[in-house]
This record gives structure tokens, sequence and C-alpha cells, in this order.
């Protein structure tokens, strides 16, 4: 076994002090070259490669000082985005962990003098939100994604549409209460004092069923009582009755407020909807492209919906199984005429047929072809609430 043989003790010892990170003031950033001491730095400032290097670097310096600093840059806001997405993170956490690849590009050899500066830069940009704390810097990715944009888009446009409905349904049930109190108009019968005008004449009840209150009284008290047991006393005041004029009968019934609200909830009910879709024996069609061009934009059939938020799919034409998510996926929309499964909203889980599109409003309407409701023609239905059936 030679000297230089690859493994030779001494070979193998080379190689493990070669690994991992190295000192700074022996690495050279032109030639990509780390030293492992300061004599092989020298020897390597000395040769032949590091002098012509030098003189093609001394022409433009320039346009190396920017190569480096975009390479930097990219892998600097890369790692952000891949490791931390956009979460609110220390900036010197992101660098120590960028500067743990052996192969990086040192800050000494960009524009930039320090980390500070750096981050500033990011936040002048606009790739980054940025903030100063007692700790230190501060980096949030900011996430230009189209397709993210949209999602965040989406998902706000829906929570302001369940806020609506909450607010809608408060304001229609305080208008109801409102309704209620002003219609609730009953009288309180009005009570007077039983004031005697003489004091010499006596109380008289009549206890006797059917008695005459104009016959004689009988000089007995007992027959007294028994005479006037049925007559009705007598009051200082008149009484206020209600006229049965004032309020006529009304040949329609009105509803109360809780048959409204009963009605009210109902609708509501109809326009609830959930954040999953996927169902199974469903078109659908890939929309990311992180699975390359082979699978972009090709239709297939769910198989399988796991976790109600992924599904396993298989391909129309090459007959892959696939494992995604429900937002690398998106509903398939037939011609009209064609049987289609309604995945949300009120009528969710039922078949129809798609009868018509309105491509201004990407909606369309379906006639319920199953069930219960069979017949039933459903009018504004979002492009996302349906999808065709396999």
């Amino acid at each position: 076994m030679g000297k230089s043989d690859f493994l030779t003790p001494k070979a193998i010892a080379n190689r493990i002090k070669s690994k991992g990170l190295q000192k700074l003031r022996w690495y050279c950033q032109m030639c990509q070259k780390q030293c492992r001491d300061e004599n092989g730095f020298k020897c390597h400032c000395m040769s032949e490669s590091h002098q012509r290097q030098l003189l093609l670097a001394s022409e433009n310096p320039q346009q190396f000082m920017d190569y480096f600093s975009q390479e930097f840059r990219n892998d600097f806001v890369e790692l952000l985005r891949r490791r931390f997405g956009t979460k609110r993170v220390h900036n010197n956490i992101v660098y120590n962990e960028y500067i743990s690849h052996r192969e990086h590009v040192h800050m000494n050899a960009t524009q930039w003098e320090t980390l500070t500066d750096f981050t500033k830069w990011l936040g002048r940009e606009g790739l980054c939100k940025v903030d100063e704390t007692p700790k230190g810097w501060y980096i949030q990715y900011i996430d230009r994604d189209p397709e993210t944009i949209k999602r965040q888009e989406e998902l706000e446009r829906k929570k302001k549409q369940d806020l609506d409905d909450e607010e809608r349904t408060a304001k229609f049930i305080e208008e109801q209460v409102k309704r209620g109190k002003s219609e609730k108009e009953e009288e309180t019968p009005v009570y007077t004092e039983l004031n005697r005008e003489n004091e010499e004449e006596k109380v008289v009840f009549n206890l006797a069923k059917g008695a005459s209150a104009s016959g004689p009284s009988s000089s007995k008290p007992s027959g007294s009582l028994a005479s006037n047991a049925l007559k009705p006393p007598a009051v200082t005041g008149p009484v206020k009755r209600k006229d049965p004029t004032l309020n006529p009968p009304k040949d329609k019934k009105k509803k109360s407020a809780l048959d409204e609200i009963i009605e009210m909830e109902e609708k509501k009910k109809k326009t609830e909807r959930t954040d999953h879709w996927l169902h199974p024996e469903i078109v659908v069609k890939i929309i990311t492209k992180k699975l390359g061009e082979k699978y972009y934009k090709k239709k297939a059939v769910v198989k399988e919906v796991i976790d109600r938020y992924t599904a396993i799919v298989k391909l129309n034409d090459s007959g892959d199984k696939l494992k995604l998510d429900q937002t690398h996926l998106e509903t398939v929309i037939p011609v009209p005429g064609k049987q289609v499964l309604i995945l949300n909203g009120g009528y969710k889980g039922n078949v129809g047929t798609l009868e018509s599109i309105n491509e201004k409003s990407f909606s369309a309407t379906i006639v319920i072809s199953s069930g219960p409701l069979t017949g039933r023609k459903v009018e504004g239905l979002p492009y996302e609430d349906f999808s065709k059936m396999a």
C-alpha cells in the first residue's frame, strides 16, 4: 500500500481534519480553499493559482463582490424560507445555521460588513420584515408566492363571510326582540280602593244561589249575607276595560319572533361551509409544481381520503398513485349535463346534474338528482364546492 493511498492512516486523518468548519482567517474566498493552519495558508497565498486569481479579481473587483453578495443573499433567504417559513426568528439563529455548511459564502467577501447591515438591507428591499428589540434584530420572511397569496385571500374571504353571517344573525335577533317589545301592549288592570261611603252601612254578602238582588233584605245578618253573596262590590272609581274594537282580529297571523329565528337558522345551515372538501370517487386536478412537469395540471381520481385533508389519487393517463394535500388539488368542472358531487355548503353530499355555468361569477347551476331533494335547483354554487364524478 503506497504512502498516498486512500486508505492509509495519514489520508484518513487528513479527511477527518478537513471535515467541519475551519478557522476563517485561513480561508481564501477567491479560490474557495480552506487551509488547516497558518503555514498552509501562507503556502497557498504564494502559489501560482492564487496569484493568477488575484490578477483576475483586480481587473474588475466589483463584479466578484456582486457575485458573492448575490450568492450569499440567495442562500440566506432560501434557508430562511425553507427552514423557518413566515415565522419571526432571530437573525443570529438563521446565520449560525447558514454558516454551519462548510461550502458557504463568507460575509467578508460580500458588500455587507456586519449581519446587522445585512438585516437592515433585507428590510429596505422588502424581502423580510425586520424589527429591533433589546435582544437583537428579528426577521420574518415575506412569502410572495402567487399560490400562497391566493390561498390567504381565500381564507380571509371565508372568514369575512362567516363573520358577516354572525353579525347579520345577531342584528336580526335584536330587531325581532325590539319588534316583540313594541307589539306587546298589554294593558294592566287598574285597582281602586274599596271605600265605604256611610260608616253605619253594613257590608252584605248574598250566598244564596240564584237569589234576586232586588228582593227584600232580611233582618237577620245571616239572611243579608245569603242574599248578597253574588252581588259585585261597589267601587267608587271607574274600571278601565280593554275595548275589543281597538284591536280587530287579523285574518293573517303574523309569524312570531321564534319562528323567524328558526327559519333564519335553517337558512344559515344551508350556507354552512367546512375547510375540507375531499371525497372519494371524484375527479381532481393537480396544481402544484413541486412534483415536476410530469404531474402538473394532470387529472386524477380520489381513491381514499386520509384525515379529511389528504387524499390518495390515481392519475388517469399513467395510473400512478400519489398522496397529496388538498391545497395541491382543485376541483374539475365538467361540461353541462354531466354528473357532479356537491362537496361543500348546505347541500354537501348530494349528487346532481350540471345545468349551466356562469363564468362571470365563477359559479354554476346544479339540479339535484338523488335523495330527498331530487329536482331542487341550486343556483350560484361556486366552482370549488362541486366536482366531476369519476
